[in-house]
């Protein structure tokens, strides 16, 4: 079993590394889609603010490593993808599986706020301060909190994604290699 984790900042490319595994044949999840299928179940709308609340929420009564626990559930092949890994205790409880790899994923902040910006999603950002400003929001040390920063330096490989996805593709195709995947 090889199951890669990817962690990184918002809009760092995680989904399109993700897309990149797939299309390899790798079975694809995101710890957030536990929260998604939780805040459907409740009726509220799927945003940012309360992906991270509800997110919080099961952490605190479920313990840290809740969303790792329940992807763990869903695994079903060798060759797995589990995108939006944001803590430590997320990380420790993955690294109980066979063969776990963590990568992250890395651009520029002003590249990355493009790209956000690109999105046009509801509920964006609407200044490059306001972008970093949600990301440091995003930087906690408390276990029931997204932990970014301390989840990336926890990192097995990492990926500057600072170019086309032709550039992605190659570097994917690298990590592949090294992991003889």
């Amino acid at each position: 079993m090889l199951v890669i984790g990817i962690t990184g900042r918002n809009c760092a490319g995680k989904d399109t590394l993700a897309d990149e595994l797939e299309r390899r044949g790798f079975e694809r999840h995101s710890l957030s889609d536990a929260i998604r299928d939780e805040l459907r179940a409740q009726g509220q709308e799927i945003t940012r603010d309360a992906l991270i609340k509800l997110g919080r929420e099961l952490r605190e009564n479920e313990g840290p490593a809740v969303l790792a626990e329940r992807m763990k559930r869903m695994i079903k092949t060798e060759r797995v993808a589990l995108v939006s890994v944001r803590s430590p205790a997320e990380i420790e409880s993955l690294r109980q599986l066979d063969r776990f790899v963590l990568v992250t994923i890395e651009a520029p902040v002003e590249m990355r706020y493009g790209r956000e910006l690109s999105r046009a999603r509801e509920g964006a950002c609407g200044t490059l301060d306001e972008f970093i400003a949600i990301e440091e929001r995003e930087n906690s040390s408390d276990p029931n909190a997204q932990q970014l920063s301390a989840a990336i330096a926890m990192a097995d490989h990492e990926i500057l994604n600072d170019g086309d996805l032709d550039a992605l593709t190659q570097c994917v195709e690298a990590l592949l290699g090294e992991l003889d995947a």
